[in-house]
């Protein structure tokens, strides 16, 4: 467990501090892209509107959680289940840009609300702890949207959750504490994004410093969250592992995490597009690919493999992740190649034609 969060957290500590660099080309891009209009696409079509969504979604599981813990019952855990698969959802559209707004004190959004998988023995402590204050915890895995799954997934039977509630009112307050850092989170990101926009589609051009540049590894290291994490993590496939962990999924207690890739892929795909949640369509990185020499190849073979990528990914048999790296492990490792097989894509060959540099390590060697 320690070794997979310490993977997870290492990929977007290497994002945000640029450490573990690789330089694309340096081949300069066509002077006729319009890359403000992409970046402005970007800002007022994809992020801001995500996590504007997202912040509406957390404040309505909040409420769904005050109303669980108030009146424990099947009639409102069955409420707050559902409202946490919406925000968790929703919150899959936002997990790309950990950058600007997305870049707290403790660490990336994507490690602060999605760090998996949680460690529920310190979870479980610090319940029963009177005097734990998340506040002060530097912890990641004891918080956001899989801390709260837990809580509310996370025994064999609905009345088994309700019954725990019910015999403590410290689980209760606990649950409440991890809805609220999660709202204050959400919300402090989304309203510094209101001013953060206008900077971030100024800044232009290919240096390192560069909205695009930026915007390009959280596209491209958001991919790898995907391909690296949700799926090669409990398939075995990550360094130093020797077999499949299937306890090891993203979304393990509601059984969501086919789901949350699905999702995942699509808000991947939609900044490869430009494309809104909505299916609006603007400048994307298929436009800036297609104004360079060379881009057009790239986008056409990208295209192909996305096909295939999800071409796998609906092959998967319809049950859990978890289930299905137990009994049915080749629909899954197909998937992970087929995911494999788009890194370079989605990478090296993008960072060469645009001349970005690539300023994050995802471990395994691509």
């Amino acid at each position: 467990m320690k070794t997979s969060v310490s993977l997870f957290v290492l990929l977007s500590i290497c994002l945000v501090l640029g450490s573990c660099s690789d330089s694309g080309s340096g081949q300069d891009p066509s002077d006729t892209f319009n890359q403000g209009e992409m970046l402005e696409n970007m800002a007022d079509n994809l992020i801001v509107p995500g996590f504007q969504s997202l912040e509406t979604q957390v404040g309505l599981l909040d409420q769904s959680l005050d109303a669980f813990v108030q009146s424990p019952s099947t009639n409102t855990l069955d409420a707050a289940q559902s409202q946490w698969e919406s925000a968790f959802m929703t919150w899959q559209s936002a997990n790309s840009y950990n950058f600007g707004p997305g870049d707290r004190s403790l660490g990336t959004l994507e490690v602060l609300l999605g760090t998996f998988p949680v460690n529920t023995a310190n979870i479980e402590a610090n319940i029963t702890d009177p005097s734990f204050d998340l506040n002060s915890s530097f912890a990641l895995d004891i918080r956001g949207f899989l801390a709260i799954e837990y809580l509310l997934f996370g025994t064999s039977d609905d009345a088994a959750v309700v019954t725990q509630f019910t015999n403590s009112a410290a689980r209760g307050t606990y649950l409440q504490t991890l809805s609220e850092n999660l709202v204050s989170t959400v919300q402090d990101v989304n309203t510094e994004w209101a001013t953060f926009s206008s900077s971030f589609v100024s800044q232009t051009g290919t240096d390192v410093g560069s909205s695009t540049t930026i915007l390009f590894n959280n596209f491209a290291s958001g991919f790898e969250s995907l391909k690296n994490f949700k799926v090669g993590l409990p398939a075995g496939k990550r360094p130093g592992q020797t077999q499949a962990e299937p306890e090891q999924v993203e979304a393990l207690y509601s059984a969501k995490s086919l789901e949350a890739i699905e999702a995942h892929l699509n808000t991947i795909e939609n900044i490869w597009r430009g494309r809104s949640s909505s299916g609006q369509d603007g400048l994307g990185f298929v436009e800036y690919l297609n104004s360079v020499e060379g881009g057009p190849a790239l986008v056409s073979a990208t295209e192909a493999q996305l096909t295939a990528a999800r071409a796998a990914l609906s092959a998967v048999p319809d049950l859990s992740l978890s289930q299905n790296i137990s009994q049915n492990i080749t629909a899954v490792e197909t998937l992970h190649t087929e995911l494999q097989k788009l890194t370079r894509f989605f990478k090296s060959d993008m960072a060469s034609l645009l001349g970005l540099s690539i300023t994050f390590n995802s471990g395994d060697g691509d």
